[in-house]
């Protein structure tokens, strides 16, 4: 895998922000909160200039406004913003035009359709809790968390499970790495597209009853997918599906493996996990994505120039007291939580119901066979950086587990 670059130190959040900096990485909330109690937009001249909005209300605002920031670029990086770059429908689209090609990859991930997954989720997390059997200790996100998102695309694509690997080290160089080395995201691009146009020929070939001949059989705008664009909407589906929900699913991991009144009220009171999954994706949002400014206009009170980048600061805005009561306090029983973590407006995730669905079977089964389990204190968590951040290391001990019965 790519590397990250050695980064100029930030000197001032307000105005000097890296999203990329290892001690906003480690810890984006204290950074969240100081800039809200005296800079609330904040602005950096890198990347070509981001401004980083920390309210719910500014970030909403940004989200909605399609007219003034656009959805042609979303993640931030080195590449001038001037360039369009690979545009992977919906999500690189703005209103109207995305509004078709959205509606074809939404059939898939509506709530019927949704709900036919679920035993193989149910048998994937099977399979590797069983590998964990007789260990005393093993990494939760490492062992556990990473193959549920992995195995579940490689089902949906009609691929062996093996192949998700291939698949994490893709969207790694892509979301970590390519963001400042062009020739890593340019390289990465061209495998992940020369990937998905053989996966559309195997299954012209020899069918398939999976994502890819699904696609084969929606139209946009009265018209079949055009191959190129049939393309870049796997694409977009490896790279959306996979990374968020291990982050998300690893945070989980990590908040009950250091909260043991927390795990125990779930063991006692499954029920409560839908509940608590929603606190975790609210206190832990793990995605932001980017909008590029088409004029000159405002966010909160920060000034925007034409071309800049925008922040959708979902993390931040998460945790906005004025929005949430006690907003940095994880209350696995929130009853009233309309979170942004999977977006806002009109490009909100496409994914959500499959990504609640595989956090609350993963938390569950994990729960049901291993019921108690405490952190490995001292290990660093090693935080992925970018657009999307979650832990890539979970070390608990495993005292006993619970058979199936």
């Amino acid at each position: 895998m790519g590397e990250q670059p050695q980064r100029e130190p930030v000197t001032d959040w307000a105005v000097d922000f890296d999203h990329f900096a290892a001690e906003y990485v480690d810890d984006p909330h204290s950074v969240h909160d100081e800039l809200r109690s005296r800079c609330p937009v904040a602005h950096t001249d890198r990347y070509g200039g981001v401004v980083i909005p920390t309210s719910f209300a500014d970030v909403a605002a940004a989200a909605h406004d399609t007219d003034t920031f656009t959805s042609r670029r979303i993640i931030i990086s080195e590449t001038p913003t001037d360039r369009r770059g690979i545009i992977l429908p919906p999500i690189n689209l703005d209103p109207p035009d995305h509004t078709e090609p959205r509606r074809a990859m939404l059939r898939f991930f509506n709530p019927t359709n949704i709900a036919r997954w679920e035993t193989t989720i149910r048998e994937i997390c099977e399979q590797r809790l069983d590998a964990l059997v007789g260990r005393e200790n093993c990494d939760l996100a490492a062992d556990y968390g990473k193959h549920v998102p992995g195995d579940l695309t490689a089902a949906m694509f009609g691929v062996p499970a093996s192949e998700a690997d291939q698949f994490r080290v893709w969207i790694h160089n892509l979301l970590e790495v390519g963001p400042t080395d062009l020739d890593v995201e340019r390289e990465t691009t061209n495998a992940m597209l020369d990937y998905m146009y053989g996966l559309m020929a195997d299954r012209r070939e020899h069918g398939g009853d999976d994502l890819v001949t699904y696609l084969f059989e929606q139209r946009v705008d009265g018209q079949p997918i055009p191959d190129k664009d049939m393309a870049k909407m796997l694409f977009l589906l490896m790279l959306a599906g996979i990374d968020t929900t291990w982050s998300a699913l690893g945070h989980s991991f990590l908040h009950l493996a250091s909260n043991d009144a927390d795990r125990q009220r779930l063991v006692a009171e499954p029920e409560l996990i839908p509940t608590a999954t929603e606190e975790f994706l609210r206190a832990y949002s793990p995605v932001n994505v980017a909008r590029i400014a088409t004029s000159d206009a405002m966010v909160g009170e920060c000034p925007v120039s034409t071309g800049e980048w925008v922040l959708l600061n979902f993390p931040a805005a998460n945790r906005d007291p004025e929005m949430f009561e006690r907003p940095n306090d994880v209350l696995i029983d929130r009853a009233k939580n309309r979170h942004a973590a999977f977006g806002l407006g009109v490009h909100r995730c496409l994914g959500s119901n499959l990504a609640r669905l595989e956090m609350n079977v993963a938390i569950e089964m994990l729960l049901q066979r291993f019921p108690d389990f405490t952190l490995v204190e001292g290990v660093d968590p090693g935080y992925s950086a970018g657009n999307v951040r979650g832990p890539r290391s979970v070390p608990v001990r495993l005292p006993g587990y619970l058979p199936v019965i």
